[in-house]
């Protein structure tokens, strides 16, 4: 088994797997890894086959961003004009919640964090190629979820959701890392460094960068200034 195949095997598994977990505090919830697989197959068999690379580990797919396109913090135009992933959408999608709606690559809503992450790799590394020589970009949940007609943050769920939630994604998570190796693990907001931490042990090399969004006053500041200390280690001298 190549060790693309092997990710493809863990990823399908943890797709069918997740899938089958029932909620009751969303009233939405949208797995990208069952309707667009397309996408997300073809972001694997690109660039997730090498090893001891850093894995950046994010958090879960935000609203317009790998909910439309199945690529971690996959903002449409990135996924679209530097990635150049297509991302067509498997029929049945899922209900879907009027101010979310799934519509892939006919998206015009700009994914922020996204953004501000592939814009500072393309800026800093030029191609996805170069970038993913030295990284890796995995979501801890693959699951939007929504309540009140607004993004549901995965700490939010109630217990018992919580609980079902993290022994999936928490085994998934420690057989990626068995799969890819890491070097080591930077948890892109606290919520993935915490459950990183929890998974691979408090001896473990895991790291913390802020995370990107525009709702966190912190990272508008200066957010590539930050990614550039955390993970200056792994970067080439800027030019």
């Amino acid at each position: 088994m190549t060790a693309t195949t092997g990710l493809l095997k863990i990823v399908r598994n943890f797709a069918s797997e997740i899938d089958r977990l029932r909620w009751s505090t969303p009233s939405h919830v949208y797995n990208p890894l069952i309707y667009a697989w397309h996408a997300h197959r073809e972001y694997l068999q690109r660039y997730g086959t090498a090893r001891e690379r850093v894995l950046l580990l994010g958090m879960n797919p935000g609203p317009w961003g790998m909910a439309q396109t199945g690529v971690p913090f996959g903002d449409v135009a990135m996924v679209r004009d530097w990635f150049h992933i297509p991302s067509p959408l498997a029929e049945p999608l899922p209900p879907q919640h009027p101010r979310y709606p799934i519509l892939g690559m006919a998206c015009h809503r700009s994914e922020g964090s996204g953004s501000r992450v592939w814009r500072w790799a393309q800026s800093r590394l030029g191609t996805p190629e170069a970038f993913f020589e030295r990284f890796f970009v995995w979501n801890y949940c693959p699951l939007l979820f929504i309540k009140d007609g607004r993004n549901l943050i995965p700490e939010r769920l109630g217990k018992a959701e919580t609980d079902a939630l993290t022994a999936v994604c928490d085994r998934a998570l420690a057989t990626v890392v068995r799969a890819l190796q890491p070097s080591v693990v930077v948890g892109i907001g606290r919520y993935a460094q915490q459950r990183a931490t929890a998974v691979l042990g408090a001896d473990a090399d895991v790291r913390y960068l802020l995370h990107p969004s525009p709702a966190n006053p912190a990272a508008n500041r200066n957010w590539p200034a930050l990614a550039e200390q955390v993970l200056g280690p792994w970067l080439p001298l800027p030019p």
